[in-house]
């Protein structure tokens, strides 16, 4: 991932209605979530939540696809993997692990124990 790319996706999620749209929809899975439902759950009015949809949908945190009448919008998760990897590649001195404790998940070596 570019810098611009980051910069773009970090930009697009750092206001609280996107934030909260994004993750809220990231909880919809590949299903994605409609534009409607995604406004009246977040109580933002509906013409507001299209323009931080759209805003999210330019950085390429999220695509849209139409579902009839509506729009359904979904996390890009390769987009997402890809900032992720970027904001840690240098984490902790080659010692990657170490962010897994941030982050509550398990480390490829403590899966392999478990294993």
């Amino acid at each position: 991932m570019q810098s611009d790319s980051a910069i773009a996706a970090l930009g697009a999620l750092a206001q609280s209605d996107r934030l909260a749209a994004f993750r809220l929809v990231l909880g919809a899975g590949k299903a994605g979530m409609a534009s409607g439902h995604i406004a009246d759950r977040l109580g933002v009015q509906p013409t507001r939540m299209s323009f931080h949809l759209s805003t999210l949908e330019r950085a390429g945190v999220l695509s849209s696809r139409r579902d009839g009448r509506h729009v359904r919008y979904a996390v890009n998760l390769e987009l997402m993997r890809d900032l992720l990897g970027f904001l840690t590649e240098e984490c902790c001195a080659g010692h990657p692990e170490i962010c897994a404790e941030l982050s509550g998940t398990k480390t490829a070596r403590e899966l392999e124990d478990i294993s």
